[in-house]
């Protein structure tokens, strides 16, 4: 499906189951501190529920990022928080850099990790996956029409980047030759070198440029899936310590749960609203009302 919108880029600005609660949460400014501030949600469980450390970016809309307040807010925000209420304990969120996630799930100081993370055979080797709750395609951005990328085999020849550590990265290598290829360690960087004209293209996940480009509408961008329903690094998981078969287990009983009761939809609704599937065959374009 390619999909044309309008963008301008802006600064996307313990319990049982694992490592313990012992640490005090600090200012949501510096990384490596949970968010705290003004906050909406109020959990329903008691004061004596166990409480998880989670590592987040807070720099990936629409799955996790910060309010005005500091607060975490966002798809994988709201599952988690979710995936809490129903199974027994609350969340205590961590901001953290993208490596830093995986780096603190290992060493034990996080129980576990969420902000758009694929699924990755290496991963799944490494760390404890849950099953997949979110669909998450890898998609292609680009600005300048006349350039027609459908695949990646139209961007052979051209400058590229894509987020340090993603699966992107991996597709990318493995298509073919490019005249530059480059990475960046956050999603603004990224839209940042595109609307600079520093890359023909960058590479990130369908729904967090779907996102910004209808958040955004100022500039024209294409944007191109090319992931279907049956590629498993098309699926989104929480990642875990790969011995801690209690918190996963617990955690992936609550995702069919609340995958029966259809609130993954409802989560994504709210962020992304009534969209199509982005696996449709023909491909389809849609251009933002100013």
């Amino acid at each position: 499906m390619k999909q044309l919108y309008r963008i301008l880029p802006v600064v996307l600005s313990v319990g049982i189951f694992g490592c313990s609660n012992s640490s005090t949460p600090e200012s949501t400014a510096a990384e490596n501190t949970p968010a705290e501030g003004q906050e909406e949600f109020v959990s329903s469980l008691p004061d004596s529920a166990p409480v998880l450390k989670v590592a987040t970016t807070g720099t990936m809309p629409p799955f996790s990022f910060q309010d005005d307040y500091g607060n975490m807010q966002g798809i994988d925000i709201d599952s988690i928080r979710a995936l809490g209420e129903e199974e027994g304990f609350k969340v205590e969120f961590y901001k953290e850099t993208w490596q830093n996630m995986f780096d603190t799930v290992e060493s034990g100081s996080r129980d576990l990790a969420i902000s758009g993370i694929s699924y990755k055979d290496e991963r799944d080797a490494k760390y404890g996956l849950s099953q997949p709750y979110f669909f998450n395609p890898a998609a292609i951005m680009y600005a300048k029409p006349e350039l027609n990328i459908n695949s990646l085999d139209d961007l052979q020849g051209k400058n590229i980047s894509a987020m340090e550590g993603s699966k992107q990265v991996d597709q990318a290598q493995q298509m073919g030759k490019y005249n530059n290829f480059s990475t960046r360690t956050t999603a603004f960087l990224l839209y940042e070198d595109l609307m600079q004209g520093k890359v023909d293209a960058i590479l990130h996940d369908l729904p967090i440029l779907q996102y910004t480009a209808k958040n955004h509408p100022e500039q024209k961008v294409t944007i191109v899936p090319y992931e279907g329903q049956d590629n498993p690094s098309a699926q989104q998981v929480i990642l875990m310590a790969k011995g801690n078969t209690e918190l996963i287990n617990k955690i992936n009983d609550g995702i069919t749960k609340l995958k029966a009761k259809g609130k993954f939809k409802e989560i994504e609704a709210r962020w992304l609203g009534e969209t199509t599937s982005p696996t449709a065959s023909a491909y389809a374009t849609t251009e933002q009302a100013n």
